[in-house]
């Protein structure tokens, strides 16, 4: 009787509620634009290395992008299948089946599956398909202290479930005449979480990427612009174009594991000292 009991219980309850919980709270935070080239996975990649370096934190990346590309920046390939795409299309899914290590004390990640491809028209049919990362992250968050999602270049329903999964929205642009493109999707895809699905999702900032720092007037009017539009949630730091990050990236490697004294590197480091002391005085020291 007991027994049977204990396996009802069992088939009940998700994997994630039968986890012990961990003794963090993470902050979850989307990195996202729906124009591609930005440098969204190179910056997902290399921020979260970043914090997991330079400030102890503990780190996940969450690939939710069908490409793969923070596999191939990490040199990993999900072995068995198992990924994202998976866990979004089971029932009571856990991110915590599908999360392995990396190179890099600190981080870890998950992998994107081939189950991801096809998971953008199925949730369209699920009820409360907007909450289901959100709920799959339940027990990971008290494990981590960040988790950076890797949002698709997109504003479709697995973007709108990193959103509503996520505490704060970090927005790559490069420093282009059509940095502003694609903008105004975003805000509105923010608003429609914020006061539809009642989920205060915060910007964070926006951060340049991309910059070739030869050109100094045209990217003192283009930056300009962006300031006049994003005032104080422009990041003062700026990722400029650097070689080293391609190679690093396709080597598999963060890029201060390829490149450490590269400027790629050093502008990066400088991006997880900002965003630390950006969320300081959101939240204060004590938010971590």
């Amino acid at each position: 009787m007991r027994e049977r009991l204990a396996s009802r219980i069992r088939k009940i309850l998700s994997p994630e509620e039968m986890l012990p919980l961990g003794g963090r709270q993470a902050k979850v935070i989307s990195i996202s634009n729906q124009k591609g080239g930005v440098g969204k996975t190179t910056t997902a990649v290399n921020l979260g290395a970043g914090l997991a370096l330079f400030h102890h934190r503990k780190v996940l990346l969450v690939d939710m992008d069908a490409q793969g590309h923070v596999g191939t920046s990490l040199n990993h390939t999900s072995s068995n299948g198992a990924g994202i795409g998976q866990v979004l299309g089971a029932k009571n899914g856990s991110i915590m089946d599908v999360i392995v290590p990396t190179d890099v004390p600190q981080l870890d990640m998950t992998p994107s599956d081939h189950a991801l491809l096809e998971a953008e028209s199925q949730l369209a049919s699920k009820i409360g398909r907007e909450f289901i990362l959100r709920k799959a992250l339940t027990r990971a968050r008290t494990y981590y202290d960040f988790i950076l999602i890797d949002c698709p270049p997109n504003l479709g329903n697995l973007t709108v479930n990193a959103y509503v999964a996520s505490d704060y929205l970090l927005i790559p642009c490069d420093l282009s005449a059509l940095a502003l493109e694609g903008m105004e999707g975003i805000l509105e895809v923010v608003d429609t979480v914020n006061f539809r699905l009642n989920h205060p999702l915060k910007i964070l900032g926006v951060v340049t990427t991309r910059v070739d720092r030869r050109n100094l007037l045209m990217n003192e009017t283009l930056f300009a612009k962006l300031e006049e539009a994003f005032s104080d949630k422009l990041f003062k730091t700026q990722i400029g174009v650097n070689t080293d990050l391609n190679k690093a990236q396709l080597s598999g490697k963060p890029i201060f594991t390829a490149a450490r004294s590269s400027a790629g590197a050093k502008d990066y480091e400088a991006l997880a000292d900002e965003l630390i002391e950006r969320l300081d005085a959101v939240i204060g020291p004590a938010g971590f």
